[in-house]
C-alpha cells in the first residue's frame, strides 16, 4: 500500500490532479508541486521513477508496467521504461569536446615550460639508490601527534604551486608540531645549532650533501591522497619516513616516490630518539619482503641505541625503492 491512511490517500490524489490540471505551469512550478506530494507523511516507500508515473497519470493505482495514458490525440499510450543512462545517447551539446587527439609521432613533439615560471616545472627524475645502507641521517622533525597530508603539504594558497615541485616544497611539513618544542615549523638545525623553518632546514641538509629523516606518530599522513605530501620530502632530501604506524594511502604514495616508509616494531622506540640524533638504517642490501630493517641512533654524547623497525615491501616496491621511484621503473621499461 502506497498509503495507509484514506485522508492521506485523498490529500495526495488531489495535489495530483491539481499537478495534472494546471498543464500551463513553468516546469519547475510543476517540479514543486511534485516535490510537495513526495514529502506529504505517508508509510510508503516508491523509487523515484514510480512516483513520477503515478504524478504523470494523476492516479495512485496506476501501473506503468501494464497501464496506459490518453496523449492529446486521444491515442492510448504507454510510459517508455527508464533507462538510467549515465550518458547522454547522443553525446553533449558543447562546440568544443574539451579532447584533443595525440599525435601520432610524438617524438617530434616538445613540452616547453618558461624556466621562469613559479607554478610549472619540468620534473627531473629522483636519485635511484646508491647500493648501500643509509648512514649519518640527519633528523628533520620528530613530529608529535596528528600529522595528516595537510599537515605535511598544506593546501589553501599553496596548491597554486602544484604544477612547480619546488615551489610547493616550501610548504613540507610546516604544519607539523616538533616534539622537541612544541612549536610547529621549527627544528634544529644540527649543522648550525640554530632553529629555523622544516623545509628550509631540508633544503641545508640537501645542499650539504645529507639526507635526512622524518620521524611520526600514530597514523601519520592521514587525510587526503594528496601525492605532493610524499613528493615533497623526497624532493628535499628526506630518504625515509619512520612512524608509529601510517595511514594506508599515504605509505604507498612514499613508496612509489622511492622512499622508506617503516614502523617501529615497538611504538616505545620513538622515545628514544633525540633532538640531535644522527641515524643509520641497517640492512638494506638484503632488502626483502617481511624482513625488518634495523636503526642506528647515534647520539651527540657517543651512545647508541638499536632497535628493529618493520616494512611492508614487496618485491615490486622494494624495486621502486632501488630505482628511485615507480616512474623510474616505468622509464626505464619504456
Amino acid at each position: 500500500m502506497l498509503a495507509d491512511h484514506a485522508s492521506d490517500s485523498g490529500l495526495v490524489t488531489a495535489m495530483i490532479q491539481l499537478v495534472k490540471t494546471q498543464s500551463s505551469l513553468r516546469s519547475i512550478e510543476t517540479s514543486k508541486l511534485v516535490m510537495m506530494v513526495i514529502q506529504i507523511p505517508m508509510h510508503c516507500v516508491a523509487s523515484p521513477e514510480i512516483v513520477t508515473a503515478m504524478t504523470i497519470a494523476g492516479d495512485l493505482a496506476f501501473n506503468p508496467l501494464t497501464d496506459s495514458l490518453t496523449n492529446l490525440m486521444g491515442e492510448q499510450v504507454k510510459l517508455d521504461e527508464p533507462q538510467g543512462l549515465e550518458m547522454p545517447i547522443k553525446g553533449f551539446a558543447v562546440e568544443d569536446a574539451g579532447y584533443q587527439a595525440p599525435a601520432e609521432d610524438g617524438s617530434k613533439v616538445s613540452v616547453i615550460v618558461d624556466p621562469q615560471s613559479s607554478r610549472l616545472q619540468l620534473l627531473d627524475p629522483f636519485k635511484a639508490w646508491e647500493g648501500t645502507d643509509l648512514k649519518g641521517l640527519k633528523l628533520l622533525i620528530k613530529a608529535k601527534g596528528k600529522c595528516t597530508t595537510d599537515h605535511i603539504s598544506m593546501a589553501g594558497p599553496w596548491l597554486k604551486f602544484r604544477g612547480h615541485l619546488d615551489n610547493i616544497s616550501n610548504n613540507m611539513l610546516i604544519g607539523a608540531t616538533n616534539f622537541f618544542n612544541d612549536k610547529a615549523d621549527s627544528v634544529k638545525n644540527q649543522l648550525t645549532g640554530e632553529y629555523g623553518a622544516v623545509p628550509a632546514t631540508a633544503r641545508a641538509y640537501k645542499a650539504a650533501g645529507i639526507g635526512s629523516i622524518v620521524i611520526g606518530d600514530e597514523n601519520y599522513g592521514e587525510g587526503s591522497s594528496r601525492e605532493h605530501a610524499a613528493m615533497e620530502p623526497r624532493h628535499l632530501g628526506v630518504r625515509a619516513i619512520l612512524v608509529k604506524s601510517f595511514a594506508r594511502i599515504h605509505e604507498t604514495n612514499l613508496k612509489k616516490q622511492g622512499m622508506l616508509a617503516l614502523t617501529f616494531v615497538n611504538a616505545s622506540d620513538y622515545d628514544k630518539i633525540r633532538e640531535d640524533d644522527s641515524i643509520d638504517i641497517i640492512g638494506l642490501n638484503d632488502f626483502t619482503p617481511g624482513k625488518p630493517l634495523n636503526i642506528v641512533l647515534n647520539h651527540i654524547d657517543g651512545t647508541l641505541d638499536t632497535f628493529a623497525v618493520n616494512h611492508t615491501y614487496n618485491e615490486q616496491q622494494i624495486e621502486w625503492f632501488k630505482a628511485g621511484g615507480a616512474l623510474n621503473i616505468i622509464r626505464m621499461n619504456q
